[in-house]
């Protein structure tokens, strides 16, 4: 479609009068990006999903226009009010408590990457992964599974193996230093990028 059919189409059918040719060939160059209701009544015009004209969301916003699902669906959702809601969405912040954080990830359907990385709970996943491979994966596979919401059988594996990587390099540095003190840089480094191999290790999450 030509610029000036699809600025038509979103003037005449999703009231974004103020939209021209212009505006279109901007967004077509990069040279602009279209806000929320701008990017929903273009994706409208193209008889597509706004997801389709987004790269990965990494927001609170991105993910609610990527889903199509309006801001008032998901405060009803999570318990909270449109405008508390919305601050946090233009905050790009959330600090919705355990139940409204799982209430979130049903209304917008997030990935388990995702759901973590919006509710900003890395930290605490970052914690208990470094626990799962210093000490006993099998301790820890039931707090993992309910903060990332997985059934424990599709961790097992993951967990396992990350175990195995990390113990393979603290003993390759303890070999290195022939038996004396070691810095251990290999296992800080794995460490410091747990999250990233946790990741990397579930089938569809990279």
């Amino acid at each position: 479609m030509a610029p000036g059919h699809v600025a038509y189409g979103m003037r005449a059918s999703f009231g974004t009068s103020h939209i021209t040719p212009e505006h279109v060939i901007a967004w077509e160059r990069g040279t602009h990006v279209p806000d929320a209701g701008e990017l929903t009544a273009l994706a409208g015009a193209l008889w597509c999903q706004p997801s389709e004209l987004m790269g990965h969301p990494s927001t609170l916003l991105e993910h609610r226009i990527a889903r199509g699902v309006s801001a008032e669906d998901v405060a009803r959702a999570t318990g909270l009010t449109l405008d508390a809601y919305l601050s946090m969405e233009e905050a790009g912040h959330w600090t919705g408590d355990k139940r409204q954080s799982a209430k979130l990830g049903e209304a917008l359907r997030l990935p388990p990457r995702d759901f973590i990385a919006i509710t900003r709970l890395e930290e605490e996943l970052a914690r208990l992964l470094t626990e799962a491979v210093s000490t006993r994966w099998q301790a820890h596979i039931r707090a993992i599974a309910k903060l990332v919401s997985m059934d424990r059988r599709d961790l097992k594996a993951p967990l396992g193996a990350m175990q195995q990587d990390y113990q393979a390099l603290m003993t390759a540095t303890l070999s290195r230093a022939s038996g004396t003190t070691a810095s251990g840089e290999d296992g800080r480094r794995y460490i410091e990028n747990i999250i990233d191999h946790f990741w990397s290790r579930l089938p569809g999450s990279s």
